[in-house]
């Protein structure tokens, strides 16, 4: 199988690791508490308590499992290096839309970094696809949920 590489910025990368640590510890020692109070009420044949703590501890390795696997296929990005020539991962890229004359600014990050709230958006979300390799001037038709949309690439930079 071939793993995915994904490219984070220092802070993103920093979050995953923070992210990992707090649950090998803290939800490590949550669900071992969880499950031994369970165990203290008698019988795990007939303990929902019981069954339910396990399943939370079942989940949580998975997620630990996840992360551990994302982080050894993570790769640091050099924000000083970007390329402002063209669209590309950690662009912070102003666009207009074509028809209606609103503008937007976006940072295009890695999937697991977006958050349209802080105005970071995936690669891989149609909009960041769309503006991809652009230049500074050049017009974008992505398909939105609307209908197709034209974007002009107003600015690009680091």
């Amino acid at each position: 199988m071939i793993k995915k590489i994904s490219y984070y910025t220092k802070d993103g990368l920093e979050k995953l690791k923070a992210e990992l640590s707090e649950l090998k510890t803290k939800g490590r020692a949550d669900i071992a508490r969880q499950i031994a109070e369970a165990r203290d009420k008698g019988d795990l044949s007939e303990n929902a308590e019981y069954d339910a703590a396990k399943d939370a501890q079942g989940h949580l390795e998975a997620k630990i499992a996840q992360l551990e696997d994302l982080l050894a296929n993570a790769r640091l990005l050099d924000e000083s290096k970007v390329d402002t020539s063209t669209v590309s991962i950690l662009s912070k890229v102003t666009i207009k839309n074509k028809k209606n004359g609103a503008s937007f600014t976006y940072t295009l990050v890695s999937e697991e970094e977006a958050d349209l709230k802080s105005g970071k958006i995936s690669t891989q979300s149609p909009i960041g696809k769309g503006l991809l390799g652009k230049k500074k001037g050049d017009v974008a038709k992505i398909k939105t949920p609307a209908g197709d949309t034209e974007f002009e690439v107003v600015n690009i930079g680091a």
